[in-house]
């Protein structure tokens, strides 16, 4: 009788392993090598090669077994992308045209409830003034100046409670937003220079990296060629 099937037997064979396979040897003579001691004869930079060039024969085979198990995955994954796309974009397209419609109403609306918050404050403030004053003037045995100290507190906090619901008076659905304008590029590259210069030296260097080989001979940047490993 056949030996009973193993659980997962049918399961085809991973695009990795079978990948890497040929190149197990190698793989593991490169571990042998990388110590961190240069070469220090042709003899073994010669062999160095070789191995570079299995090393190099692998990852191209690791690569196209990649593109091999995920292609089929991002293709479905774009497709449902751009099925969802324009939907999601019409939507958007939707809500921020309720927003600008609402926008200059919203705006005028939340400026005058802030006028109003801001006045509230001040009646606040001059409740409070006007009530320590009035227990100032009260005197040991006025009832008259005591009644009026008292008046003046309740109208103070009456007011300190119209400002409080003043300020809860919000217009809903809108945010606030930090927004910039350079007025002066020269003058804010010399701030940066003077109190940023780590993100400029960044960019600097950035920069030249990106640039370097169409900018030959720019002031401050010096390009030249040499011969390295690969």
């Amino acid at each position: 009788m056949n030996a009973p099937a193993k659980v997962g037997h049918n399961m085809p064979p991973d695009p990795l392993d079978e990948a890497l396979a040929p190149f197990g040897d190698a793989i593991e003579e490169s571990n042998n090598w990388l110590d961190g001691s240069p070469v220090e004869n042709e003899e073994q930079m010669k062999a160095l090669d070789a191995l570079q060039k299995t090393l190099k024969e692998a990852k191209k085979a690791v690569t196209a077994a990649e593109d091999s198990a995920a292609k089929p995955i991002y293709d479905a994954w774009k497709a449902e992308k751009a099925r969802f796309k324009p939907t999601l974009d019409d939507l958007e397209m939707r809500i921020k045209g309720c927003a600008a419609l609402q926008d200059p109403y919203k705006r005028k609306l939340a400026a005058e409830k802030e006028e109003a918050k801001r006045k509230a404050y001040e009646e606040q403030r001059a409740k409070e003034r006007a009530a320590e004053e009035a227990a100032r003037q009260v005197r040991a045995g006025d009832i008259e100046a005591e009644r009026a100290a008292a008046e003046a507190a309740q109208a103070a906090m009456d007011a300190k409670k119209a400002a409080a619901s003043a300020n809860k008076d919000t217009v809903k659905g809108m945010r606030t937003v930090t927004k910039y304008e350079i007025t002066d590029h020269r003058k804010l590259l010399n701030w940066i220079a003077v109190n940023r210069r780590d993100d400029l030296t960044a960019f600097i260097e950035e920069w030249a990296r990106r640039n370097h080989k169409e900018n030959v001979g720019a002031d401050g940047l010096r390009v030249y060629q040499e011969k390295v490993a690969y």
